[in-house]
């Protein structure tokens, strides 16, 4: 007799589609912030300041979204 783990799963699923929602939305202000700091600064040293934050976050999305697709695959290959 194999155990039940399908409240597992939804669990893992639901959490992970939450922290996906939470970093895009957060990802989303720090960069439409990052470009805007970006786009107003006058010294050459604050634009690539600025241009290293927005690829930290881009960098920072995809992970997340690869961490999510991750947990997908591992949570989907245990026998039901």
């Amino acid at each position: 007799m194999t155990p039940d783990v399908a409240p597992i799963q939804d669990i893992l699923h639901r959490w992970t589609l939450i922290g996906q929602a939470l970093v895009g939305s957060i990802g989303a202000l720090a960069f439409v912030v990052a470009f805007l700091w970006k786009m107003t600064a006058v010294e050459p040293k604050a634009v690539t300041e600025a241009k290293a934050w927005i690829q930290r976050i881009v960098i920072g999305t995809i992970g997340v979204e690869l961490a999510g697709t991750l947990v997908n695959v591992l949570t989907a290959s245990i026998p039901k």
